[in-house]
């Protein structure tokens, strides 16, 4: 692991956000070489991912810019896991996408085959077959795909042993209150209540605050929260042995509705407790719990396994994934602010998105080749459509 270097010693990047995202952004700059110091208003993984399941997915994303990020994500997670201790929880799991009917499994045969066609592993199931990799799935359905890269973490253990391994200076309950600029408009650090950290670039990880961010460097991004609830059982022998969930799901990760929508995801964990997903809806930053959402995703989970349907719900948890227009990211350079860099609007899949974020920004921060093309994540391509 790296000294930390002393409190004074100079900075070539702060990073303004300390979630899975900004802890990958870190490790991957100081594996380049660079100074770093992480700045966050709150404790390590204080938002959105403390709020997460900690799916790293490739089985929800059709070919693009997201799902060659994800691929790189991928092997890049393999890498941490064998690097970082164990109490990450890296599981490669696998995924597995289930469809009711045959119109349905015609519809995820298609999407499965364009991403074959780009390298994701996916292969057909029977709805017989079904039941030999996971035994509690409610009898009748038509089959689905089986997504063997699919893998999980822990995600606010994946964060704090990600920043730990960085060595990089950490400030939380440290709110940055203004990006500092210079003459020519540069950024040159940035100002909390307690002190001033001084660099040439300035990292915009701040997950559903990236917009406000962006505003204090005098900039724009439309950055929306998106809810989202998950439920958490008591502890139960492993009765789901993949991460599952029913194919509109897919759907629903796509769609830019700001309505409700809940999709079965379901899934056990190391400790013991399944963990139950997935809502989505944009209400702001409205915290009140919404006891429509929690049924929905009790019925549909019990619906996909009827074994939960008697199992009890110890808690249920919900955070703000950051919302992008075109459901991809912004990483990388902001042309309109030189040395302001983002790193935010993952929605929610951040968590398994990260070590790719990570890379593309230390190779935009040190000039290096970058192994995927970072075009399509410019932050500045919502000025265009303006």
């Amino acid at each position: 692991m790296p000294n930390r270097p002393p409190t004074d010693a100079p900075l070539d990047v702060v990073i303004i956000g300390a979630g899975v995202v900004g802890a990958a952004c870190a490790y991957y700059a100081t594996r380049a070489g660079l100074s770093v110091a992480v700045v966050d208003r709150g404790p390590v993984a204080g938002g959105t991912t403390g709020a997460g399941e900690g799916n790293l997915l490739v089985s929800d994303k059709g070919p693009g810019p997201e799902l060659d990020l994800a691929l790189l994500s991928t092997s890049l997670w393999r890498e941490l896991a064998a690097a970082l201790p164990a109490q990450t929880e890296y599981e490669a799991k696998g995924g597995l996408v289930v469809a009711p009917d045959e119109a349905t499994l015609k519809a995820l045969r298609v999407f499965a085959d364009g991403q074959r066609a780009v390298g994701v592993r996916a292969t057909e199931v029977t709805g017989e077959a079904l039941h030999d990799l996971e035994p509690h799935l409610a009898p009748g359905l038509a089959g689905g795909f089986h997504y063997p890269e699919d893998a999980q973490v822990q995600p606010a253990q994946a964060a704090a042993h990600l920043l730990a391994a960085s060595g990089a200076r950490l400030f939380t309950g440290e709110e940055v209150t203004a990006v500092l600029r210079t003459t020519g408009g540069a950024v040159r650090g940035v100002r909390t209540a307690r002190r001033e950290l001084l660099a040439p670039a300035v990292v915009n990880a701040a997950g559903t605050w990236g917009g406000a961010v962006a505003e204090l460097a005098g900039t724009t991004l439309p950055v929306l929260p998106r809810r989202g609830f998950v439920l958490v059982t008591e502890p139960l022998p492993r009765v789901v042995r993949h991460k599952v969930y029913a194919a509109d799901y897919i759907a629903d990760v796509a769609s830019g509705s700001a309505a409700l929508q809940s999709s079965a995801v379901v899934e056990g964990t190391p400790a013991g407790p399944v963990l139950i997903g997935a809502t989505r809806e944009r209400v702001g930053f409205d915290r009140a719990l919404s006891t429509e959402a929690l049924r929905r995703l009790a019925a549909q989970a019990a619906a996909l396994f009827p074994v939960l349907a008697d199992v009890r719900v110890l808690r249920a948890y919900h955070g703000f994934r950051p919302y992008l227009p075109d459901h991809l990211p912004a990483i990388g350079p902001d042309p309109r602010v030189p040395g302001l860099l983002h790193a935010c609007g993952h929605e929610g899949a951040g968590i398994g998105l990260a070590p790719g974020t990570g890379v593309l920004i230390a190779a935009a921060l040190t000039g290096a080749g970058a192994p995927l093309d970072p075009a399509p994540f410019r932050p500045d391509r919502f000025t265009e459509e303006a």
